[in-house]
């Protein structure tokens, strides 16, 4: 039974702040699940990864009100698919959180010492960047308040800024590291090259839609403007 009206009434806009909640979750035992990996314990690799499917549909169930709530006719003060583009964007990082659990349970494969270093950095600068796009959606309320104006704009686009520079040096590390893994390629059995790939990519979206929200934030900021 969803509850989420009950707790939110009618704003979309605490209700996406709570839908970011459920996403923030999914990074967070997706993080888990990565440890566990270092510690070649497979067994808990799969149980945070049915952890994570299990948030991921939390997500889904209130991605789903809030597209039904603003279906209706009511009024906001923003345009309406700009909050589902965010939305959107909110989603796919679940999504991709949940893709990394899935990967990691088809091939039981281990942390390689010659890229691990390389990969923590990679892993904490995605996360660094996804939380700079949460504490941004923790504030939209705010920037609603003020009409997109004042100090909470500018404190609004600095926060862009800067998931925009860690989103870059996101991108130099994932180029660092796909260069050490294809010299790896013949190591490697194909099975785990692949999902050592699709692991890179997945998880550097998590910086290219924390990126792409920003930008979305930063239109409505300039819209206002």
């Amino acid at each position: 039974m969803r509850t989420f009206y009950k707790l939110f009434g009618q704003s979309p806009f605490i209700s996406m702040q709570f839908h970011m909640s459920k996403v923030a979750e999914c990074v967070r035992k997706m993080e888990e699940v990565f440890i566990a990996l270092a510690k070649d314990d497979y067994d808990t690799v799969k149980t945070l990864s049915g952890e994570i499917s299990s948030l991921e549909h939390a997500a889904d169930i209130a991605k789903a009100d809030i597209r039904d709530l603003l279906s209706k006719s009511i009024y906001l003060p923003v345009d309406k698919g700009k909050l589902l583009e965010i939305l959107s964007i909110q989603d796919n990082v679940a999504d991709k959180c949940e893709d990394i659990g899935v990967l990691l349970t088809m091939k039981h494969i281990k942390m390689l010492d010659q890229f691990k270093d390389d990969f923590d950095l990679f892993l904490k600068k995605n996360v660094e960047t996804f939380k700079v796009a949460e504490s941004l959606m923790r504030e939209f309320d705010k920037l609603l308040a003020t009409s997109f104006s004042g100090p909470e704009a500018a404190k609004a686009k600095g926060m862009i800024d800067n998931i925009a520079f860690k989103e870059h040096e996101a991108d130099m590390l994932q180029r660092k590291l796909l260069t050490r893994l294809f010299t790896l390629e013949e190591e490697l059995s194909y099975g785990s090259f692949t999902i050592w790939l699709k692991i890179f990519q997945s998880l550097g979206n998590l910086a290219n839609s924390s990126e792409n929200l920003g930008d979305m934030v930063r239109t409505m900021l300039n819209l206002k403007a």
